[in-house]
């Protein structure tokens, strides 16, 4: 079942969707600058990195089996849900004036797509989604680590297995289990594409997941979803041009699928560090590695295949300890020491270390190595930004002044190509000091509009304003160019030589950018200024997630929906009881939505009767009250036009609001 929804689970798309809808008509963006020319030209040198290093190459082509003959991976109605072909265009081609060296770098690895032989015993498909799937061969079946984000990418990828790999005779290898490293979307979404919930209840497949996966896979989304959803659309230009102009991956990985999300709760939770499960004569080892790259994940150690899997804490990158679509702060001190005791339990055991993006590496020593400078790196930048804390410097000074140190810097795996230095920094400022920065003039700040107005006053006006933008322009000088203009904008957002030289602007800075993420933020807000929204169109969303959502999260979901204006002086009150008799009241008083599990309020309005998910689907108006009704996916006892008033006091959030405008 699909159900057509604008709420918190249709940003899974925004975030995840794949296959650009591209930009016809729109204003053509525009080449590289001399500034931009030599500053890509200068960037390796600059950074100490080995251009002739070639290493990954040949890793990431190790084992390689075949890919797709066709690349289009569609679904069932025939719409591509993920191209493989999409970032061909970086394949065996000198990084173009456009592009970042270094990322262009990262983006030709990630665009190196197919089923991959790890070792006997071990394969990964890389490259039909932003995330790997890992298949695990046991005496007679198969375990799979983390099946992408869609369904439709992880059958292709378990096809591709069977077709190269499986004898003929022998039949396929069923599913024994599938386990989840992480409460992620794109290491649990697929998984209906390699197990049914039919063999799960039946117990012919096992999932295995880390304590709090559930909770955590459904929540993180659900209170901000819809600014996450659309702040995604910046972060990861899903729906934009792929190209040496456009988007060219996320530096994690090239793009994300836009298929059917699903997800089974999982059978069996690993809940401590030194766990052991052995399935089909494999043996896993699990260590918890909670609140690093997500809040609910493990490492596995495979003593068989003297193999670790680092899940998604060690990649071939510096990884988000804040992700610009927007989330929690993750702990930079969780995750170095994490890294550590997978070094002090695996490391000396270790000859293959395989991750969920990115490719594996071989031999103890550069796997020593590799875990070693990573935890070095997340412990450095944790340490000397809470240094500087303590002498009295604020987000943005630090961001500035935090280098790493030049062994750690010159390592091409702990690279800025998906979190950045710069980013961390700030994230470890705020996990310990929040948003205020200690100066009061910035306690009780202007809102930008109001503050936009005046500079532009203060400076003389607006065309004054723009000519020394030019100038700055003119020097190679883009973010103050950017900073000069942000406040032409949001005072007039009409102005439209204030809105192009601004697009100009952040478009060489998303030239320079290595950060895949950083590049694309920049690169979707040129697009915007010059040519309005960059929609997505794709709001489609599987009823999986949406079934999964706890009672808790639903009201708390509710509360937030509630319009405060709408609500003002009314006192609604109801009981809802669910398919299992269990009762839950609700009432709305001083325009606020409150809840209680297990307490029925003593006189509501209406007593609404019906399974979870469809009351689900009706309190977020997923679907009308009145089909539902019509439809006996509720019953409601009492006075139906007071729960009809509750939902339209809800709002329905606009997933296309502003950002680089008012």
């Amino acid at each position: 079942m699909k159900i057509k929804i604008n709420y918190f689970a249709a940003m899974l798309l925004a975030m995840f969707a794949g296959g650009g809808i591209g930009a016809q008509g729109a204003e053509q963006p525009k080449k590289a600058t001399s500034h931009t020319i030599e500053y890509n030209q200068k960037f390796l040198g600059a950074h100490g990195l080995d251009e002739n290093d070639k290493q990954d190459f040949q890793d990431a082509e190790k084992g390689f089996m075949a890919t797709l003959k066709d690349p289009n991976i569609k679904n069932k109605e025939g719409r591509t849900v993920f191209d493989i072909s999409a970032f061909d265009f970086t394949k065996d081609k000198p990084a173009p004036d456009t592009v970042n060296p270094s990322l262009w770098r990262v983006s030709q690895l990630n665009a190196k797509s197919g089923l991959f032989k790890v070792m006997d015993g071990i394969y990964q498909i890389r490259g039909f989604d932003l995330s790997n799937m890992t298949i695990i061969e046991g005496k007679e079946g198969l375990i799979i680590i983390d099946p992408l984000i869609s369904e439709e990418t992880a059958k292709a990828g378990l096809d591709l297995y069977y077709r190269e790999v499986e004898q003929p005779e022998t039949g396929k290898r069923p599913v024994k289990a599938v386990v989840y490293t992480h409460s992620h979307v794109d290491h649990f979404g697929g998984v209906k594409g390699v197990a049914s919930e039919q063999d799960v209840k039946s117990g012919k497949t096992q999932i295995l997941a880390p304590e709090g996966f559930l909770k955590e896979a459904v929540s993180e989304n659900v209170y901000a979803g819809n600014a996450m959803g659309r702040r995604s659309t910046y972060m990861y230009a899903a729906p934009f041009n792929k190209g040496p102009e456009g988007t060219v991956g996320s530096g994690l990985g090239t793009a994300s699928s836009s298929g059917t999300i699903t997800v089974i709760p999982p059978t069996d939770t690993i809940t401590k560090t030194g766990e052991t499960r052995t399935i089909d004569g494999v043996e896993m080892e699990f260590m918890m590695a909670p609140g690093t790259e997500a809040p609910s994940e493990m490492l596995m150690y495979f003593p068989q295949f003297k193999s670790l899997c680092s899940a998604e804490d060690a990649t071939h990158t510096m990884h988000n300890l804040y992700t610009l679509r927007g989330a929690k702060v993750r702990d930079a001190s969780n995750w170095w020491k994490a890294l550590d005791e997978a070094i002090q339990r695996y490391g000396d055991k270790t000859e293959v270390l395989f991750a969920q993006h990115h490719w594996p590496r071989w031999g103890k020593e550069r796997i020593s190595q590799f875990l070693a400078k990573e935890r070095n790196g997340y412990k450095y930048m944790h340490d000397q930004t809470l240094n500087l804390i303590n002498k009295g410097y604020t987000p943005v000074e630090i961001a500035e002044m935090i280098k790493l140190p030049p062994e750690i810097d010159k390592q091409w795996y702990f690279r800025g190509y998906y979190g950045t230095l710069n980013h961390n920094a700030k994230a470890i400022y705020q996990r310990y000091m929040g948003w205020y920065d200690g100066n009061p003039a910035n306690l009780y700040a202007l809102p930008p509009v109001e503050a936009a107005r005046r500079y532009v006053e203060l400076a003389g006006g607006a065309d004054k304003m723009i000519d020394n933008a030019q100038k700055a322009f003119d020097k190679g000088d883009y973010r103050w160019t950017a900073e000069v203009l942000k406040h032409v904008v949001f005072a007039d957002p009409q102005n439209s030589k204030a809105r192009n030289l601004a697009a100009d602007a952040l478009e060489q800075l998303g030239y320079q950018a290595e950060s895949g993420p950083w590049r694309n933020e920049f690169l979707v807000g040129a697009y915007e200024l010059r040519n309005g929204l960059l929609k997505n169109p794709l709001d489609l969303v599987s009823t999986d997630i949406l079934s999964n959502l706890t009672p808790e999260m639903l009201f708390d979901y509710m509360g937030i929906s509630l319009n405060a204006e709408k609500s003002k002086g009314k006192k609604l009150a109801f009981n809802w009881i669910d398919q299992n008799g269990k009762p839950y009241g609700f009432w709305v008083e001083d325009e606020v939505l409150m809840y209680r599990e297990g307490k029925p309020v003593e006189h509501p309005d209406a007593v609404i009767t019906g399974d979870k998910l469809n009351f689900t689907l009706i309190a977020m108006q997923a679907v009308p009250l009145k089909e539902a009704l019509d439809k006996g996916m509720i019953k409601i006892e009492g006075n139906t036009d007071k729960f009809k008033e509750l939902l339209e006091c809800m709002d329905k959030f606009n997933g296309n609001f502003n950002i680089i405008e008012p």
